[in-house]
């Protein structure tokens, strides 16, 4: 068996296990932050992206039930996590619709689950499995490590384009702006917690391997928007 790692090593590790696969290298990120995408298919990752993160206090609820009492510190923050996401102001899915309403969609699209791609279903699946079925600081490893501590990188390359080349408003993708804030916040948060309860060399390396995982399952799912709204077009219109 490997022995423990220190903090340090175990940081590092954790860092490594999601470099390289994030969500940022997709190619719809990509066509994203150069500006190349139309209303129409920003309007289609709202409607994927609301059945993904709309979630995730539900998520993050499974975990903290489960978390052991003594980690008083843990279900502090899953709780508060859950707070800010549903009643801690603006319930964060209204500013997401808000902005897919901006995009030229409507609510009712944005709810409908007959509008999330198969891909964007394995991703909330895969979630929803870890949430209930995962070692609660595992759990945490792979939700908030792994997913929410890569949106601010992501959000800080694409909320620069949405205003100055698609001219959004500030109110309009207000959802962006809070997510690089609060998400940094959560994403350091969720590091800390994994650093001090994985001290194991079996739990470090479950939630190394989750990490990886989760980086994986997210860079899937944007992939999978850019083939299935953009590629899908962009052959049509050679084939026409």
């Amino acid at each position: 068996m490997s022995a423990l790692m220190s903090r340090d090593e175990f940081r590092t590790a954790l860092e490594n296990a999601i470099k390289g696969k994030s969500a940022n290298k997709s190619p719809f990120s990509l066509a994203w932050a150069g500006g190349t995408l139309s209303r129409a298919q920003l309007a289609r990752w709202a409607e994927n992206h609301y059945h993904y993160v709309g979630p995730f206090a539900d998520y993050l609820g499974y975990v903290y039930a489960r978390m052991p009492a003594q980690h008083v510190e843990a279900k502090d923050f899953l709780l508060a996590n859950m707070y800010e996401e549903e009643i801690g102001g603006d319930r964060h899915t209204d500013l997401l619709i808000r902005f897919a309403e901006a995009c030229g969609t409507t609510r009712e699209r944005v709810q409908d689950e007959d509008n999330m791609s198969p891909t964007t279903r394995a991703l909330q699946a895969w979630c929803y499995a870890v949430a209930m079925r995962e070692d609660p600081v595992v759990a945490v490893a792979g939700l908030v490590v792994g997913l929410e501590s890569q949106v601010p990188s992501i959000y800080r390359k694409q909320t620069p384009t949405l205003r100055e080349k698609y001219g959004f408003s500030d109110e309009e993708v207000e959802f962006f702006d809070l997510h690089i804030v609060s998400d940094e916040i959560h994403g350091e948060r969720g590091y800390q917690i994994v650093l001090e309860l994985a001290n194991t060399p079996e739990l470090q390396a479950r939630c190394l391997k989750i990490c990886e995982v989760g980086a994986q399952m997210r860079l899937l799912y944007t992939t999978a928007l850019y083939n299935d709204y953009v590629a899908v077009q962009e052959e049509e219109a050679v084939a026409a």
